[in-house]
């Protein structure tokens, strides 16, 4: 057996993407049929034949604290990218789907193999084998063809969407004193409006795990009221990260009274049960315009429940977690059923990049999530944040260039 197809053989039966069997609610293709986009005859030509693992560093503006679950989260990730070769000369990089060790075994798969056997412009990964390198296809697919990847989505004219900080955690909790803790967010919130931002995501759910209930909830609430008493024009989203009951999120709600908020995400583990006593409550009660689930080791099949009940009103899913491709062949399921999208992208600028260009092709947004990131390893491109929305860099691929 040739080393490649050893490879090959044993990457398939290690990770699975999809099959015909699974929900059509995960957007995932069935890799089990040949599939070949006639319109990708340059693609074609091009052959993988090398590639680079490359550490970058990402920092973001200030330390970012904790949530309901997690400790504080530091100043930014260190993370390792692929670099895909072509024999023509082409390249493409972007983040990895999987670790280092099955990205390289994934490399000897596709190594010396048409850019069209794993890769087609109108559906994206086509082939199991490649699914770690699915940013980097889509951004070797937009080098060669001298296209940014929203017009390989299919628009000559991108979609836009607002987008909001995703950075307002519990950074209160890290100063010695509760008015220097209130200070210190809203000097958060106000640095991220000066960037650009017209909508705030603050963190909830204080009283989880590190203050006493009562005591965390009335903090919740406070944070709450102080950023809509000193920024009345900025629309505030909150998110719980699964720290809430029921009770606890209508008990939240009822405390900050009549201030709007775009959305609550994650209040609690989703279930059926926990959604409808939330949802019947909202119907007379709160000021809520969406509610977004979907972001934490999704269940796409209750997802998909949720959906169709209209439980909830926009799918959370990570861009790099579920991936790129399964949201290229999710989103119009999603649209079929108007439920809006927000892919996650907490972690990096480069996943709110990702989006971007994905939203720029596909619309149906509600939102995207920013996440502020400097770095000396990447040149960003010329994606502007304006009036609280990014539009995408014309430059093909994704518009972005390794330093490193």
């Amino acid at each position: 057996m040739e080393r490649r197809d050893f490879f090959r053989k044993s990457f398939l039966a290690a990770i699975t993407l999809g099959t015909v069997s699974e929900s059509l609610s995960a957007g995932i293709l069935d890799f089990n049929v040949p599939y070949e986009f006639q319109g990708d005859q340059e693609l074609k030509l091009h052959k993988i034949d090398g590639i680079e693992f490359t550490e970058i560093k990402m920092r973001y503006p200030r330390q970012v604290g904790k949530n309901s679950i997690k400790p504080i989260h530091g100043f930014g990730p260190t993370m390792t990218v692929a670099t895909l070769k072509t024999d023509k000369g082409a390249s493409g990089w972007g983040q990895l789907r999987s670790n280092l060790k099955d990205s390289k075994d994934a490399f000897e798969v596709i190594k010396g193999r048409s850019v069209t056997d794993f890769f087609a412009t109108e559906k994206g990964i086509i082939d199991n084998s490649a699914k770690t390198f699915d940013i980097p296809f889509h951004d070797l697919a937009g080098q060669i063809l001298h296209k940014p990847v929203y017009k390989l989505l299919g628009k000559e004219t991108p979609e836009t969407a607002k987008c909001y900080s995703g950075m307002i955690y519990f950074d209160d909790l890290e100063l010695p004193d509760k008015t220097a803790g209130l200070d210190k967010i809203l000097e958060e919130c106000q640095f991220d409006i000066n960037y650009g931002y017209r909508q705030l995501k603050a963190k909830i759910g204080r009283g989880n795990k590190w203050l006493p209930g009562e005591e965390g909830l009335k903090r919740d609430i406070e944070v709450t009221k102080l950023i809509a008493k000193n920024f009345p024009n900025i629309e505030i989203l909150v998110d719980g990260n699964d720290g809430f009951t029921p009770d606890g999120i209508m008990d939240y709600l009822k405390g900050i009274g009549n201030i709007p908020l775009f959305w609550v995400e994650e209040p609690f583990v989703e279930t059926i049960e926990k959604y409808r006593i939330l949802r019947d409550w909202a119907k007379n009660n709160g000021h809520v315009k969406y509610f977004a689930d979907g972001e934490a080791n999704p269940d796409m099949n209750l997802l998909a429940q949720l959906e169709d009940l209209k439980l909830i009103d926009v799918c959370l899913c990570d861009i790099m977690g579920y991936g790129f491709t399964p949201w290229r062949n999710l989103m119009p399921i999603l649209k079929q059923k108007k439920i809006l999208a927000s892919p996650h992208n907490w972690g990096d600028f480069l996943k709110t990049v990702y989006t971007v260009q994905f939203v720029g092709g596909y619309g149906n947004t509600a939102t995207i999530e920013g996440v502020t990131c400097l770095s000396d390893d990447v040149d960003f491109g010329d994606y502007k944040l304006a009036n609280g929305k990014y539009t995408p860099s014309n430059a093909p691929g994704f518009g972005l260039k390794l330093l490193k």
